[in-house]
């Protein structure tokens, strides 16, 4: 990891009042500074902007789709804005120098109506945000206080915000003054005693897929709710995905579970693999891995489906190569498996496949028959030496649970207060997909990346800040958009400054 070269601004208590305070400088902080700034020059606005942040490195199906998974919880008024302002988001990246890549996709179905598409943006996101910096430290009026935590919001005595209480690297306090405070640090799933309280018992079993996430601890919800914010999304949901147990590399998600088998410590299986397409069930198969199976999950597969996929994302976002064996038997001794177990479930497995052709890249209908649980598609049989595994578990990208904002990205019951990003409550039962936009509305502006015409009619399917693309690892799966925080996409807020 590498420090952000800017000069530190230790606060201090001063008379000085920000116009703008933002906390957390992840995508949603920085991009709310940035585009704050630009959209105030042009104005003619004399203004300054404090961001905040704890550490000093860095490591029109969408509405249908939100309707089915929260079964109508989801705020679809939200959801009808973010689609609409995700062009703006798009180009505001472009006009930033950010380069977005699109490829075609011929192995795997990917669930989206793109003609098997998908864009990402050059470098992953760790180089989008060094490029968004070196944009942001070229306005004289932001001040970056480094290694500043945070620690509850400030008010008047009518309750409106004006501004944050934070604690410096030396122990002390001080008060950072603002007209508008943007709470844009995360959510809780750094926090073992958050977890356990609202996502339930075992909670502290679950990894972080990436280190960075050890700093969203949950203080901005905490200081939200203690001045009156109200709360939205399902505080005991979350997004998990299954990685690599052997490796200690961020995001080392092994995405290819629908095209094999994944069985527990006991060797049964578990899950039907191929009910949906493989970025809808990642987050339920990893879910009940940590929830019901003892958070042990193995992969098994054979030689075609490795021929077929490696190199590739699907199976090359670890950075291990997977144990191998010639015999099923062999396999299961690398993975610490009872042999005949294993071997009495490959078969099994293997008896009960339908005729049908086996097809990646659509819902294909060759499934299982007699299994419990039965497998709906891409049920593939396990007989070509050698055989492939993973051992897996279950590691948190995000906390669903957050403060309720309006259409603005104002949060409601409270007055000066704003939230952007992971913090902002969304999601209900299920995320849907597995990265911070899986597709998306795309308009006129990506014809200059000479993007597919049927790009222009979709849109990002989850909306969250990061995993994929915000650590810049994983699959090329999504444009990092980087914001469902609807105040940081190029033109969709405008905050009082009078």
């Amino acid at each position: 990891m590498s420090s952000i070269n800017s000069p530190a601004n230790n606060p201090s208590d001063s008379d000085q009042v920000y116009d703008l305070v933002v906390v957390g400088s992840g995508f949603a902080g920085c991009m709310t500074a940035l585009n704050f700034l630009e959209d105030t020059k042009i104005k003619g606005k004399a203004t300054k902007v404090a961001l905040i942040e704890a550490d000093n490195k860095f490591d029109s199906d969408f509405k249908n789709e939100m309707k089915l998974v929260s079964n109508g919880l989801a705020d679809q008024a939200y959801c009808e804005k973010l689609e609409s302002e995700v062009p703006n988001t798009v180009k505001f990246l472009l006009d930033h120098g950010i380069i977005i890549q699109h490829q075609d996709e011929k192995n795997v179905y990917l669930g989206f109506n793109t003609g098997q598409n998908f864009a990402k943006g050059e470098g992953g996101g760790y180089a989008i945000i060094l490029k968004l910096f070196e944009h942001l430290l070229s306005h004289p009026n932001v001040g970056i206080m480094w290694e500043t935590n945070a620690e509850e919001l400030l008010t008047h005595d009518d309750g409106t915000i004006r501004g944050v209480k934070v604690r410096k690297n030396d122990g002390r306090f001080a008060k950072v003054l603002g007209k508008q405070v943007m709470l844009s640090c995360g959510g809780f799933e750094g926090n073992r005693e958050m977890l356990g309280r609202y996502v339930g018992p075992r909670a502290e079993q679950l990894g972080l897929v990436a280190p960075g996430l050890k700093y969203n601890t949950g203080f901005g919800l905490k200081m939200g709710l203690q001045v009156g914010a109200a709360t939205a999304g399902s505080f005991h949901g979350l997004h998990c995905e299954l990685v690599d147990t052997r490796s200690s590399k961020p995001e080392a998600t092994v995405w290819g579970h629908s095209f094999g088998i994944v069985v527990n410590e006991h060797s049964k299986r578990f899950y039907d693999e191929g009910n949906r397409s493989l970025f809808a069930t990642c987050e339920v198969i990893a879910y009940e891995t940590w929830r019901d199976q003892n958070q042990k999950a193995y992969f098994i597969t054979d030689a075609p489906i490795m021929d077929r996929f490696r190199p590739g994302w699907v199976y090359d976002t670890t950075d291990l190569d997977p144990e191998k064996g010639e015999t099923i038997e062999d396999l299961a001794v690398k993975l610490g498996l009872v042999p005949q177990e294993l071997k009495k479930t490959v078969d099994e497995y293997n008896a009960s496949i339908n005729g049908k052709e086996f097809d990646p890249t659509t819902l294909d209908g060759k499934s299982t028959s007699g299994l419990t649980p039965n497998k709906t598609n891409w049920a593939a049989p396990i007989k070509v030496a050698p055989f492939y595994g993973y051992p897996l578990t279950a590691k948190i990208v995000f906390t669903f649970g957050g403060l309720k904002v309006d259409l603005d990205s104002r949060v409601l019951s409270t007055t000066g207060l704003y939230c952007t990003g992971e913090l902002s409550g969304f999601y209900y039962n299920e995320s849907k997909v597995a990265s911070e936009f899986d597709t998306l509305v795309l308009s006129d502006v990506l014809h200059s990346v000479d993007l597919p015409e049927n790009l222009l009619h979709e849109i990002c399917k989850i909306g969250k800040l990061y995993t994929l693309i915000a650590d810049g690892l994983g699959p090329p799966i999504s444009i990092s958009a980087m914001l469902i925080g609807l105040p940081a996409t190029h033109g969709s807020y405008d905050i009082d400054l009078n």
